[in-house]
Formats: C-alpha cells, sequence, structure tokens
C-alpha cells in the first residue's frame, strides 16, 4: 500500500485491491452536499456517521434493489471545496472526517457553497438552455397512483378528475400511473379500462388538465412484443448473452436496450401515436441502476449507471416528463420527484423532503418535486379515516412553494372541509408565487441556478451552512415549513437585512444571520420575502 500526502490533512491511499482511496480532514463549520440524494436528514454531510456507494443501489426489505435516485459523482462544501469524478464512487462521512474511495482531486473553486457549486456546474452539468414544460410548474399536478393503484380506468380517471374540479381545486397536470396498457411493453391504451381513449383526452383538455402516462423500460415476458423485441434484438442480454430477465416491484419483465438507436427508435413510434391522439407526456419510472448488472450484455457496452443515463437522456425530447432515478443529468430540462415516500413524519418521512430536494438542486436538478403529498409509497394511507389531516396539511405546505407540487390521494376525498380549506389556501399562494418560480425556471435554463436553494448559497453565516429544513426561493423568498407532528413554533434562520414575513411583520436583521422563534399554527407556511 502507498500513502501519499497530497495537502493539509489530506492524504492518498493506493493498493491492488481497492484502488485509490482519499482522505480528507472537515474544516471548522464545512457542510457537503451532493453524491446521492436518497439520504434523509443526513444531507449536508459533517460528522454522521454515514456511507454511500454510488454504484450500488442496495436492497429494500422484500431483496429488490433500492434504487439510486437522483445521483452524481460530485461533492460540494459550504467552505468552497469541491470533489470530482466521472464514475460512481463510495463514499463517508464521520467524527474522524471524510473519505471518498476513488482517485479524484480535492480542489478550491473558492469559499463559498455558491463558488463550489458554479465551479463544479460550469464544468460539469452546464444548464441546457431549454426546460420541460411549464405548466408541470405553473398548475398543480394530480397522480392517480394512490387512488386506484395498478387498476385505472377511464371512468375513475374522470370521477377523480370531476371531484378535484368540483372540490374548488384548479386543474393542472393529470398523470395517469401504471397499467394503462394491456402489458408492458405495448404501450396501448387497454380498450377494456379505457374504452375511448380519444374522447376522455379530450374531455381532459376541456377540463383544463395535461395529460401524462407513466411508462418503463420493462417489456412482459412470453408477451407478443417481447418475441418481436427479443427476435430483433432489442432487449438488454445478461453476461451470458441470454435476454436478460430482472426481478422489479410489479414482477419478472425483459428490459429494453434503450442504448440501441433501434430500441429509440421503436419506443418513440409508439409515444408519437399516442400523442397523436391528445397524450401530452410521460412518467419515465423504473430507470435505477439496481435493475441493470455489471457485465450485461447491450448494443452500447454500458455500466448500470450510463444505462440510467440513457434512460434520461431519452426522456428529453419530451417536454411533459417526470423522472424519479437519474445519473449524471444536472443541468437538462427533466422534471425530478423524489422516490416514493412514506406517509410517516420523521427523518426518511416528511423531514426529509426538503434536504432531498436541495441535495436535487445541488447536483444541477433545478425542476424539482418532493415526492406525492401525503406520501407515495402505494401503502400509504389510503382511506379517510386512516389519513392523519395535520400531516396532509404540512406535506402540502412543504410542497406548496417548490418547484412541482403533485397531489396523488384526492384532498377532496380524504380531508374534512377545514383541511380541505387549508390546502385550497396553500394553492392559492403557490398562485401568487407562480411567477416568480417561473421566472426562477426560465432563468434556471440559461444560467444553472436552480429554484431553490440551500441557506448557505446566499448566505455565509456559520448559522446558515448546516440548515436543512428551510430554504431560499430565488434569492430573496425564504421558506420555513412545519415538519414536526404537533408542533406550534419552530427555529427560523433569517440572513442579514430587512424581511417581510407572511404575516406582514417587518424583520430587521442587524448581524449576519439571525435565529427567531416563529408561531406555526396549522394554518401556516412561514415564509420571508426580502426587502431591498
Amino acid at each position: 500500500m502507498l500513502r501519499k500526502k497530497v495537502g493539509l490533512d489530506t492524504f492518498y491511499f493506493s493498493s491492488a485491491r481497492k484502488g485509490f482511496t482519499l482522505v480528507f480532514s472537515l474544516e471548522p463549520g464545512e457542510y457537503w452536499w451532493g453524491g446521492t440524494i436518497d439520504v434523509g436528514t443526513l444531507a449536508p454531510y459533517r460528522h454522521t456517521e454515514f456511507t454511500r456507494d454510488l454504484a450500488d443501489p442496495g436492497k429494500l426489505p422484500n431483496g429488490q434493489p433500492r434504487g439510486s435516485n437522483q445521483s452524481a459523482p460530485y461533492l460540494i462544501s459550504t467552505r468552497g471545496r469541491t470533489l470530482v469524478s466521472n464514475t460512481p464512487f463510495t463514499y463517508s462521512f464521520s467524527s474522524a472526517g471524510a473519505q471518498v474511495d476513488a482517485h479524484v482531486e480535492l480542489s478550491q473553486a473558492g469559499s463559498t457553497l455558491a463558488d463550489a457549486y458554479y465551479r463544479v456546474m460550469k464544468d460539469h452539468f452546464p444548464p441546457s438552455g431549454s426546460h420541460p414544460a411549464l405548466e408541470l410548474l405553473s398548475g398543480p399536478q394530480y397522480n392517480t397512483w394512490i387512488e386506484m393503484p395498478f387498476y385505472p380506468t377511464q371512468e375513475k380517471v374522470m370521477e377523480y378528475v370531476d371531484s378535484i374540479l368540483e372540490a374548488g381545486l384548479p386543474a393542472g397536470t393529470l398523470f395517469i400511473d401504471d397499467n394503462w396498457a394491456p402489458d408492458y411493453g405495448d404501450w396501448i391504451f387497454d380498450t377494456r379500462r379505457f374504452p375511448d381513449p380519444e374522447g376522455m383526452l379530450r374531455d381532459l383538455h376541456a377540463r383544463g388538465f395535461h395529460v401524462v402516462l407513466w411508462l418503463v423500460p420493462f417489456v412482459s415476458p412470453d408477451s407478443e412484443q417481447f418475441r418481436s423485441l427479443e427476435k430483433s434484438g432489442l432487449l438488454l442480454r445478461d453476461r451470458d448473452g441470454n435476454t436478460a430477465i430482472r426481478r422489479w416491484w410489479n414482477g419478472f419483465s425483459a428490459i429494453l436496450d434503450i442504448t440501441n438507436p433501434q430500441a429509440q427508435t421503436w419506443l418513440r413510434k409508439k409515444l408519437d401515436a399516442l400523442q397523436a391522439i391528445g397524450v401530452d407526456g410521460f412518467k419515465y419510472d423504473a430507470g435505477d441502476i439496481g435493475f441493470y448488472q455489471p457485465g450485461d450484455l447491450s448494443y452500447a457496452q454500458a455500466t448500470p449507471v450510463e444505462h440510467s443515463q440513457t434512460w434520461a437522456e431519452f426522456g428529453t425530447h419530451t417536454p411533459f416528463n417526470e423522472y424519479r432515478a437519474c445519473w449524471k443529468m444536472g443541468g437538462q430540462p427533466l422534471g425530478q420527484r423524489l422516490h416514493d415516500k412514506p406517509a410517516e413524519w420523521g427523518a426518511f418521512g416528511i423531514e426529509s423532503l426538503v434536504p432531498e430536494v436541495l441535495g436535487q438542486a445541488m447536483i444541477g436538478h433545478y425542476y424539482t418535486c418532493p415526492d406525492m403529498i401525503g406520501g407515495g409509497e402505494v401503502n400509504s394511507c389510503s382511506s379517510q379515516s386512516q389519513v392523519d389531516q395535520e400531516f396532509v396539511v404540512r406535506y402540502a405546505q412543504v410542497a406548496a412553494l417548490m418547484p412541482m407540487m403533485q397531489f396523488s390521494m384526492n384532498p377532496a376525498r380524504i380531508l374534512d372541509s377545514q383541511h380541505l380549506q387549508m390546502v385550497r389556501d396553500l394553492l392559492q399562494l403557490r398562485a401568487k408565487f407562480t411567477p416568480l418560480i417561473l421566472d426562477l425556471a426560465k432563468a434556471a435554463a440559461q444560467t444553472g441556478v436552480p429554484i431553490v436553494r440551500p441557506m448557505s448559497f446566499h448566505c455565509s453565516d456559520p448559522q446558515a451552512a448546516g440548515i436543512n429544513d428551510q430554504f431560499f426561493l430565488g434569492e430573496d423568498v425564504v421558506v420555513a415549513p412545519q415538519v414536526k407532528q404537533g408542533a406550534t413554533t419552530r427555529e427560523v434562520f433569517l440572513p442579514h437585512g430587512t424581511w417581510l414575513s407572511d404575516r406582514e411583520e417587518m424583520i430587521q436583521v442587524e448581524e449576519d444571520g439571525q435565529c427567531f422563534d416563529v408561531p406555526t399554527p396549522l394554518d401556516r407556511l412561514p415564509h420571508f420575502t426580502r426587502q431591498r
């Protein structure tokens, strides 16, 4: 083993077995963002015992791959330092410091988080110059997933939409989720469930909705499409040359070899036909690296993360889009939703939303969504008697001033009149801020500055570095949702300046930054606007 000192308290270790490991100390008050976003309240990283391998998604309790969600081989610090690789690495943080198992350089881009972000963004994920359909941000999104999992029908979809409108909720983008097609890979409407899809799409458009369909790269085995695609060589093969059959959350399926231009052309024709009858776009699900294996044989030889990246690149052609798993796709015009969240309080439930969305932003994902309001896991509460109405309102508050706001459980079904009115009020608040959100979305496509940002992005006060439960919307609005069950106050940090609260209170902060105790009754989303 070789050991080389490359800087103050910074060492490279190398061995024939492990390759290179960079070990470094953390500077006073230094926190790090980046890597993967699927870490709950551990972000930003400092002294929490934490290890993550970007090439290994890990396993869920049922043995299926957990999924890498949005991830990239970049780490950036609140003290202006950067760590960048072109390939996945393992990184860890502890009370002793940090290490990265890769041959990467620890660089100094400046003295702030913004300095580090701009350096890495410029070199590795510059903005594409385009953005997803702004309708995804300007209005709320509604998903059929929790309301009718695995069995959407035309009748149920129209009942869902009518209930939303009758409750006084605004129209927006409707996502028709899993099992709208006869088989995975068919990608035509199942006429047993949707007897008149063109008529349904016309009716939905007339009601003010855009329509997005759920899509995966899987193909049901033994189906007609499977036989045709296998014969044409358009399916992924395992290392032995056999068609790969992989387990995913809906069973076992083959995988379209999306690295093959002919496979992309085949799928594009399917999607074009759907758009020709009125479909606006697609939810590109299941690009998780865990569905691929090293050694898989494909048209363009690719690692698991590269397969995930290619699936995401394919979706940039449709402005109405959504992704939940991506690799190195910062700067691209893609809507990015957090992984399905459980309907629960705590560090990996509602408390994880703000830090993980900020994690998305710090690897270049601007157009983000904190999952479905109330939780997106299919086993989340769905009957009104089980729903924690405080939880749903608090979740809606987190989402209200995020780039995207998505419902799945129908608020009109699960909430009583009092709590439903709180959600209506939040939608009105969002409408007030929509011009700002759209301006920030357009600017992000040109400048690479994300819509929402950590507090330390615009504030060098040491108190801001580790904050992960409030955020900047642009540079002049601070949003501080309540995420603790039953809590009626919370601490809010505001940088230097004059701020106007949502209660019309003028707050003067003379120092670099200051913390305040703020009342948080259930009908309040604290937010503060800088007065210039």
